[in-house]
């Protein structure tokens, strides 16, 4: 019998922390753990991650019992052998890697397999083992070589998943595109306590500890339109704020007052700490990505041959502490200091550095915090805006498109997250000035659930004296793009309602961006 992709995933799916390299030369067999798993451990699904020419990263963590208070999902205080097989078919003949991965107890019974020997611009699939129980196959794939231009890249990007706010079927239709690559853009979880008047409950009380993190993830990693997403392609997954804390800033939390976790910068950091090691076990990410304490290293480039260059930004943790407060102010005049900044020193240093050296088509920024200046009063004497966004960073922002123009960036996007809708927008070297150059192209997408079902006549108001923006809508949804030589191509997806299950789906905007053109061109 012949599958299709979408019937092996969709059949799988209704069926301390390991970081290996592994550059096998033959596949063996596929051995059989023994061990004192008695139900499949498997109810958190599978991913991948981080694809390169050669090779990617493969994820899985093992939990019988997804919602344990105790984080541990219901498993074993000891080691448990994980036999894991990629195959460049869907029904898994002939794997042309296999090998054994542990999944350890401190690590939350996670494994990152970093699979390399792989053939570039190709299909694998693949799943793992306990005992008798085979996880669901997943779809992911390497990118093409560095030298190859390749015809085009489907990319689907995400963020603002809200577990109570209501369900996740915005990923469902992303798989169902079967993108290439998929970028989460942050906001994976939410960190409040569990409230009864959601869609949904959290489980557990607010995440501050070690295990109170682990179960937010296992919790979210139940749902099922999710776990589809996350096998259909390999991700680039960045944080934004509430994987910690809400509109939390380096060492910083949101809240200082709070006695139990937030009232010193140590107890803080533990909680940070906390988050992070929680992060990297429930994501498929790289072992330079292992946290040390309360630090985490997330940013990072990934090339897609010489089609894209994707520069993935961490705006959290490096960034000094928001201007006149994390809010909406009138005239901030600190928020215009060139000597602040969202990306901290280091971090700025590597994107200049990323964009001397491109030789990318398109240079995509994937980040988390809405780029071009959003001006929410009409007066030419008021500039309103959110000092937790770039607004808030003027001259980081400035420095950041200084670099990319001196460099000669062919194609700069800006992809973002965070605030709850769609929009499109021109980046401009003075966004006071409507007949300033234009310099870029921002694209946001609205979230998964975060905020509710949203009004579909929607538009906001402040685009009457903000030219640069082009597109605003208030629908969760996704943004799907395709990206060739010559443009790139966003789908700006959207959901009917996301509080009832079985919402329809649809597009409620296309803009385009040729290639060596600044600025974007609405479609529809």
């Amino acid at each position: 019998m012949t599958l299709s992709r979408r019937h092996v995933l969709a059949g799988g799916l209704a069926a301390g922390t390991t970081a290996v390299t592994v550059t096998p030369t033959s596949a063996s067999p596929l051995l059989v753990a023994s061990g004192p798993v008695r139900r499949s451990p498997f109810g958190l699904g599978v991913a991948s991650g981080d694809p390169t020419p050669t090779g990617v990263v493969l994820w899985t963590r093992l939990a019988v019992e997804p919602l344990a208070e105790d984080g541990k999902g219901g498993m074993p205080s000891r080691s448990i052998p994980v036999q894991w097989e990629i195959a460049d078919n869907p029904q898994m003949r002939r794997p042309v890697h296999r090998g054994t991965a542990i999944a350890r107890p401190e690590g939350a019974h996670s494994v990152h397999v970093e699979v390399d020997g792989l053939g570039s611009g190709r299909e694998y699939w693949y799943r793992f083992k306990v005992n008798s129980f085979l996880s669901p196959v997943g779809r992911t794939r390497t990118s093409p070589r560095r030298d190859e231009m390749p015809a085009s890249l489907a990319m689907s990007f995400a963020s603002c998943a809200n577990w109570e706010a209501g369900f996740f079927t915005a990923y469902r239709y992303l798989a169902d595109d079967e993108p290439d690559l998929v970028l989460h853009l942050g906001d994976y979880q939410y960190e409040g306590k569990g409230k009864t008047t959601g869609i949904r409950t959290h489980a557990g009380d607010q995440t501050v500890t070690l295990e109170g993190y682990r179960l937010r993830h296992a919790q979210y990693k139940t749902d099922p339109d999710l776990q589809t997403a996350h096998a259909i392609a390999p991700w680039l997954v960045v944080w934004d704020d509430h994987e910690v804390d809400n509109n939390w800033a380096a060492g910083i939390p949101q809240d200082t007052k709070a006695a139990e976790w937030n009232d010193t910068p140590e107890r803080f950091l533990a909680r940070r700490a906390n988050a992070f090691t929680a992060y990297y076990e429930n994501m498929p990410l790289r072992r330079s990505s292992i946290p040390n304490g309360s630090d985490m290293q997330i940013y990072r480039r990934l090339g897609w041959g010489r089609l894209a260059s994707f520069h993935m930004l961490d705006t959290r943790q490096y960034r000094d502490d928001q201007a006149c407060g994390d809010g909406w102010d009138t005239n901030c005049d600190d928020a215009q200091d060139p000597a602040r900044s969202l990306t901290g020193d280091k971090q700025e240093a590597w994107l200049r550095d990323g964009f001397s050296r491109s030789r990318a088509r398109w240079d995509v920024l994937g980040q988390q915090v809405f780029f071009a200046t959003r001006d929410g009063k009409e007066s030419p004497d008021e500039l309103h805006t959110s000092n937790d966004s770039w607004d808030g960073y003027g001259g980081s922002r400035e420095r950041v498109t200084q670099a990319w123009q001196d460099a000669g960036v062919r194609n700069p996007v800006v992809l973002t997250g965070d605030v709850h809708k769609h929009w499109a927008a021109d980046i401009k070297t003075d966004f006071a000035d409507p007949d300033s150059p234009v310099v870029g192209t921002e694209l946001v997408a609205s979230s998964i659930t975060s905020g509710g079902d949203g009004d579909p006549a929607w538009s906001d108001p402040i685009m009457a004296w903000n030219p640069h923006l082009k597109f605003s809508a208030n629908q969760r949804g996704y943004v799907r793009t395709t990206i060739t030589p010559g443009s790139l191509r966003a789908d700006f997806r959207s959901l009917d309602t996301v509080t009832r299950r079985g919402s329809a789906v649809y597009t409620q905007a296309s803009v385009e961006v040729a290639d060596g053109q600044r600025g974007l061109r609405r479609l529809r």
